[in-house]
């Protein structure tokens, strides 16, 4: 069988895609990753077919500043990601997913992704869609978390009946016009926002996250299937640095400060307080700078700057783990099995760190106060208080237990009408 799976976005969203892909692969079918060209060599230098579909964001590297400090701009960047680059670009988009799917025998759809409802529906192709974090639920039972008013959460106290009202005159403010305007062009009827209900397929979703980050909820689409987080390192690990790898075996463990793929283009200050907020607890560190104007001009004894490293040879030999909360990155740290200190820029990461501080193994600290008295503070919390660590190991017991892309793909080849034989063989996401 051939399947396509359309995604969009950064690594945190390219990734899960992949582990399913080569799952899948592993099980005799043909899977193609359908994404923006400069993900081609990267998808596949693994194996996979690669099918471009744009928009084609430039590289990180290769941008101006300005943009990417709109995309990440806590309060607006999500719209204007959405108004100014994925929706005006869905008529493209649509024509690549055309030639993408010639031959297919089922489409898997990314929430950021738009086209491929439109297709699926237009076409009569088998679709599936995902979502990679609990927010893209938009559930008023857990209510999400934005990157801005972190106050909101407090909304819950007044039950979902009135979350539901809140959240409905916040989505009335997110049109997708683009999106609705090509889907009366294709003559399909209205099947719902683009950015919210009509993602979801009415076939199957698959939440590629885990129940032990978030459960499923009354609201949530039919057909819901919780898969466990599709962890795409352990497939395909690259080696460590020599020299990071060194130093870890030549001391104790470090905290270990990143921000991802994404986030670590605006990182600003972040590392020069991150070094004095490890400085004034007198502990090493391993800061994963991702771009060489983030290097610090020098470092103190016992801390060390590398470009990138595997998160999981790295994470579980840190003390703690920094991080910005998206949610690859936020598996990544559960799965470790250290605490984590959370600092969320935008999108879903303060509803991903919100989710991690309910499981006891996480603080928060939000952008605009890190600062490295707080920071240390933060730090010395979950450095010093054994339950964060106790937390973080048990759920990382849970987390190694499930196999996301497997589950993944015994739901995807049910759709295709095949009956999985290893089905009581898998620990899934009940945490059973």
């Amino acid at each position: 069988m051939r399947i396509v799976l359309n995604t969009f976005g950064s690594f945190g969203d390219v990734h899960p895609y992949m582990a399913i892909g080569m799952e899948l692969q592993s099980r005799g079918h043909v899977a193609v990753i359908a994404t923006m060209d400069g993900y081609r060599e990267k998808v596949e230098g693994v194996g996979l077919e690669f099918a471009p579909v744009r928009p084609n964001i430039p590289q990180p590297q290769d941008q101006k500043s300005d943009l990417i400090d709109r995309i990440m701009e806590p309060k607006t960047g999500g719209k204007f990601l959405m108004d100014q680059i994925i929706f005006p670009a869905v008529r493209e988009s649509y024509e690549d997913l055309i030639a993408a799917v010639a031959g297919a025998d089922l489409l898997v759809t990314h929430p950021a992704a738009p086209a491929g409802p439109l297709l699926g529906r237009k076409i009569g192709l088998p679709w599936i869609s995902t979502v990679l974090a609990p927010l893209s639920f938009f559930s008023s039972y857990d209510f999400p978390v934005p990157p801005f008013w972190q106050w909101t959460r407090k909304l819950t106290l007044l039950g979902p009946r009135f979350t539901k009202f809140f959240m409905d005159v916040v989505k009335s403010n997110y049109k997708a016009q683009a999106v609705v305007d090509f889907r009366n062009e294709l003559g399909l009827s209205d099947y719902g926002n683009p950015m919210f209900e009509g993602q979801h397929s009415p076939t199957l979703v698959l939440a590629l996250f885990s129940r032990i980050f978030a459960q499923p909820q009354p609201d949530w689409p039919p057909r819901t299937e919780v898969t466990g987080f599709c962890f795409y390192d352990g497939h395909h690990q690259s080696p460590m640095p020599v020299e990071l790898a060194r130093f870890l075996a030549d001391g104790p463990p470090p905290i270990v400060f990143t921000l991802g793929s994404s986030a670590v283009w605006v990182a600003r200050d972040f590392f020069a307080q991150s070094i004095e907020a490890a400085q004034r607890l007198d502990q090493r560190a391993v800061l994963l700078v991702g771009d060489e104007r983030n290097f610090p001009a020098e470092l103190p004894p016992g801390m060390l700057a590398v470009d990138w490293a595997p998160y999981e040879s790295l994470l579980p030999r840190a003390s703690v783990v920094v991080h910005h909360g998206g949610v690859g990155t936020t598996a990544q740290g559960l799965l470790a099995g250290v605490p984590t200190l959370i600092v969320p820029f935008a999108f879903d990461q303060s509803d991903n760190a919100e989710h991690a501080r309910r499981l006891g193994a996480s603080r928060t600290i939000y952008r605009n106060a890190y600062r490295a008295p707080r920071v240390a503070r933060e730090l010395r919390e979950l450095l010093e208080r054994p339950e964060y660590t106790q937390n973080a190991r048990a759920v990382s017991q849970q987390l190694k237990r499930e196999n996301g892309p497997a589950r993944a793909a015994d739901l995807i080849e049910r759709v295709l009408g095949h009956t999985p034989a290893r089905d009581e063989e898998l620990v899934y996401a009940s945490g059973d």
